[in-house]
């Protein structure tokens, strides 16, 4: 089991990517993305280079701190679990900071990221798990 969680981490990690990717315009946007790479924080207050420079460092951090996470589970290390806390928490913030304020399209702006981000702080803190 533990290492089915760990693969999932890891994979979870590297969702996060497709954001860096979408932020760097590395692939043309395309409306059916639904993650337009604004922020309802930050957009109007730095504009959209630096807006979009800040997603990609958060982004790329929730990414390396997953990866850590999902490697230190794998490796039954102690240290993971205050990796995954984390990661889930460095990747819920960045995902509602980064939101474009917008309600349609979720699930490509990142609700199912949220809900995951969640049910692994809710795993760890209300069920002990890696405890």
């Amino acid at each position: 089991m533990r290492v089915l969680i760990s693969i999932f981490i890891l994979l979870h990690g590297l969702v996060h990517l497709w954001y860096i990717t979408l932020n760097q315009g590395w692939v043309e946007f395309q409306v059916n993305m639904g993650w337009t790479g604004d922020s309802w924080l930050f957009t109007n207050l730095l504009g959209n280079d630096i807006t979009h420079t800040v997603a990609t460092i958060f982004y790329s951090l929730s990414t390396v701190t997953f990866l850590v996470a999902g490697t230190g589970l794998l490796a039954k290390q102690d240290w993971s679990r205050a990796w995954m806390i984390a990661a889930s928490v460095i990747s819920t913030i960045t995902i509602l900071v980064f939101w474009d304020g917008n309600i349609g399209m979720p699930v490509e702006k990142g609700l199912l990221g949220l809900l995951i981000n969640i049910g692994i702080l809710v795993a760890i803190f209300l069920f002990g798990w890696l405890a």
